[in-house]
């Protein structure tokens, strides 16, 4: 457990959950916050734990997850640097987790008092509109992520990921290793071998490790929309 220090003050002030606090409420808020290294793969908390703090990505990636009866892990969001998590459930009564949380590679998060900040959103009817917009803009996102799962195959998933990380350019550099984003986007590992083996014999893409560079922007956009 670390103190706040100026950079961190500098870089909460920048999220879009905490930009419209006043100097007053931001000093309030860190004074209750603290900073927690994580180790690679290190747990921060699992499904049912007792839910008291939310929490700010400083640096690194985080992992929410939720393990199937079996033992299976279903990674539910790659969670990164900038992007807050668990601050939905601060609203409930006697909240816990639903899902469990682990460091996809070494991280520094920023932690934040629930009841605190809730103290403070009873006096500021302004930030919670805000909660509220950034929670609007989670749920229309998993609800998009729902359709997807259910309504398009594994080639479209992967195709339209590609395309949406790579954006105007041609070349994405994975950040995350190939068996995390195939439980992200909920594919069988031998199934995401099979489709990016056939991406690659169309001359679709080109694979190099972690760098993939799109060949063909026109078939993968074809085959983002089957």
């Amino acid at each position: 457990m670390l103190s706040i220090h100026t950079e961190h003050t500098e870089f909460v002030k920048n999220v879009h959950l905490f930009n419209d606090l006043t100097k007053d409420q931001l000093d309030d808020v860190l004074q209750h916050a603290y900073i927690q290294k994580l180790d690679k793969d290190q747990i921060l908390f699992s499904q049912g734990d007792q839910v008291d703090r939310f929490y700010l990505v400083y640096s690194g990636q985080i992992k929410l997850f939720r393990l199937s009866a079996e033992g299976q892990e279903k990674i539910i969001e790659i969670v990164i640097s900038g992007q807050t998590f668990a601050e939905a459930l601060m609203f409930l009564e006697r909240p816990r987790y639903p899902v469990s949380c682990s460091a996809l590679k070494d991280a520094e998060i920023i932690v934040f008092d629930s009841k605190q900040f809730l103290k403070m959103l009873r006096l500021s009817p302004d930030m919670c509109f805000i909660l509220l917009g950034t929670m609007s803009q989670r749920i229309r996102g998993l609800i998009h992520e729902i359709d997807n799962l259910s309504l398009q195959n594994g080639r479209h998933r992967l195709s339209a990921y590609l395309l949406e990380q790579a954006g105007d350019a041609d070349y994405i550099k994975l950040s995350v290793p190939k068996s995390v984003l195939s439980s992200r986007l909920s594919i069988q590992p031998e199934t995401f071998s099979r489709i990016v083996k056939q991406l690659r014999n169309t001359s679709t893409i080109k694979v190099d490790g972690s760098e993939i560079e799109i060949l063909d922007r026109e078939q993968l956009e074809e085959y983002a929309t089957i």
